[in-house]
Formats: structure tokens, sequence, C-alpha cells
């Protein structure tokens, strides 16, 4: 289900719209916003950043405004949420502003290194892909910060739901993806999910719908600056929408 021909993607310069939600992201967003301008333009592609925060009280908001100035509100652009409503919302979000034919969706906490983004545009350009997406576990993909407990978890959690869904990709929750914008769109449209277990239903639901999947090892690194916000009501959700999925895919 391509948007566009191969021919015409491999010829043309394609726009990319960085979605990058925040929440309390003071410390990490200048750094990552440094990465993306650092490896972005090595590349030659037209980009853009929109950050969506969800009223982060850290100062975030601030951080971000320095930075529309110091790299120019065409690079960069600021746009707010009265709270926290979400990943699912924050892409439905910023997606109404992005001027891209591609949406690339990463965390700002670090955990996803710029470096890989050339990679992974490389990849979509040569084959014309619908969704390119980082891998942990895939070699030489990996993770870097963890300990035992968190992998254990972490690996248990992705085998099963592999086991479930059978899905057209090695690594399910991964948020670290290059997506056409109209295919964005129509699975965002499909999904029904908006919290932890949205990124599983995507890449899942992209699978059944026929799209186009490519995978990029990534080496994912936890946050530095901050603390997880990952929850137990995360968990919950997480097994509830597996359950789910199960059923309705």
């Amino acid at each position: 289900q391509s948007t566009w021909g191969t021919q015409d993607a491999r010829q043309f310069n394609i726009m990319l719209s960085i979605i990058l939600p925040t929440y309390n992201e003071r410390e990490n967003l200048p750094i990552i916003i440094w990465l993306i301008m650092k490896y972005l333009e090595k590349c030659d592609e037209p980009f853009e950043v929109i950050i969506v925060d969800d009223g982060s009280p850290d100062g975030t908001q601030e951080v971000a405004h320095q930075l529309e100035d110091i790299y120019g509100r065409d690079k960069i652009k600021l746009h707010t949420r009265p709270g926290k409503l979400g990943l699912g919302t924050a892409y439905v979000h910023g997606m109404q502003f992005a001027r891209g034919d591609l949406i690339l969706i990463l965390d700002a906490d670090m955990s996803h290194h710029p470096k890989f983004i050339p990679q992974m545009l490389k990849a979509q350009k040569e084959a014309n892909f619908d969704i390119v997406t980082g891998t942990r576990y895939i070699h030489p993909g990996g993770v870097s910060g963890w300990d035992f407990k968190r992998k254990l978890i972490s690996r248990a959690a992705n085998y099963l739901a592999q086991v479930l869904l059978r899905p057209n990709a090695s690594d399910l929750t991964g948020s670290f993806r290059l997506y056409k914008k109209p295919v964005l769109q129509a699975l965002i449209d499909a999904s029904r999910c908006r919290g932890y277990v949205f990124q599983m239903e995507m890449i899942t639901r992209a699978s059944v719908m026929g799209y186009s999947i490519h995978e990029v090892p990534i080496t994912f690194v936890d946050r530095i600056y901050g603390i997880s916000k990952l929850s137990g009501q995360d968990i919950k959700e997480y097994a509830m929408g597996l359950v789910r999925l199960f059923f309705t895919t």
C-alpha cells in the first residue's frame, strides 16, 4: 500500500517531520535537538522538529522556546497541550502541524540516538518502505543501561506478544519509527489505544493491513536525566491491550 512510486521517492528530496513528545525533559531536550541537527544536516533532506509538550512543570517549554530562537522556527516548532494526555494523542496533535511527507517519532529522553536516523531514511528511500522501525532485538541492536530484571521483563513481554500476535516485526513496543505520513494517519485512525500499548497496536495493525515494514538495528540507551515514566498502570494496560489485540487483529 505505497503512497508514492519507488522511482519518485528515490529521485526527489522528501521532507521529514520529526514529532518529539515531551514531559519534564528540560535537561534532555537541548541535547536531543543538538544531536538531531548534527546528524540530519549531513543528510540532503529538508526537515523540521515538532515538539509536543504536555504542560511540563519543569521548564521544558521555556527551553523549547530558546531552541526555537537558536535554530529558527522553520526548524523547531513548539506546540503545547494543557496536561499529560499520552503518546498516541501527542502524535495525533503533532501531525496537525507536520509539513513533511515522512514522519519520524522518537523519545526525547535520549534513549533513541539520532545517529540512526540517516540509516532509517536511507533504507526507506532505497525500497520505498511504508514503515522503517528501529529494533533492539536484531544484531547488532541491543539495550544499554538496563539491569537483568528489566531486560528479562522486556524480552518476556515482547516474546509473548510475538507468539500471540505474529506481527512482521521483532520489536513491538519500540517507539523509534519512520512512517509515510498517510500510513501513520491510517494506522492512527484504525487504532484504539492511546497509552503505553499504542506502539504495539500500531505495528500489529500495520502488518495486518499489509504495509511494508523494514527494521534497522538500534541501541536503546536508558535515560540519563529524569526518571522513567513506565508505571504499574502501563504494565496493566500492556497486558489488557495484548489480549484485546489477540482477539481483534
